[in-house]
């Protein structure tokens, strides 16, 4: 059934539609950051679709690997029960150009995962109501989950006002 969700895509947005891919039951589609709303929105309300679930969102650094033009991707997975399949939704991201549109606001389970790929890849969601660090405090430098990231690098604890009370 997935196939048919990959084959509907390309038919309804073409060139908006950069790749789909299907391997081993895993069907993935890869679209141009400015349809991502647009694709997600189909994806969600077109009854043929009914994609009802946000199962993850998160980036991938592709740092080292040579055969890919993008070193950066925004994946995201989603799942309809009742028509019982599911699609990868891939977006690529140039470097210095980590901006995507929140999905938050049509799955709000995506909420805290946007969060916590703003803080770990450096994504920025526009849009999304409240996105700020889930995990790091506010002054730490970074995001460690980059493949570029000092392995090594320590930081000290950020100090409080109220600490010294």
């Amino acid at each position: 059934m997935s196939k048919a969700v990959l084959d509907a895509l390309k038919s309804k947005f073409g060139d908006a539609i950069l790749e789909t891919s299907s391997k081993n039951t895993d069907e993935s589609v890869t679209v141009a950051v400015d349809k991502l709303i647009e694709v997600c929105t189909f994806l969600r309300d077109d009854e043929k679709m009914a994609f009802d679930s946000p199962v993850f969102l998160t980036c991938i650094d592709r740092l080292g690997l040579p055969v890919m033009e993008h070193r950066f991707e925004l994946a995201v997975q989603l799942r309809s029960f009742t028509k019982r399949h599911r699609i990868r939704v891939k977006v690529p991201m140039e470097e210095g150009k980590l901006k995507v549109p929140t999905l938050s606001g049509l799955w709000a389970g995506f909420n805290w995962l946007e969060r916590e790929t703003y803080d770990m890849y450096g994504v920025e969601f526009e849009g999304h109501p409240d996105l700020r660090r889930i995990y790091l405090y506010d002054e730490f430098k970074g995001h460690p989950l980059r493949k570029d990231f000092p392995k090594d690098l320590r930081f000290p604890l950020a100090r409080r006002e109220w600490a010294d009370e």
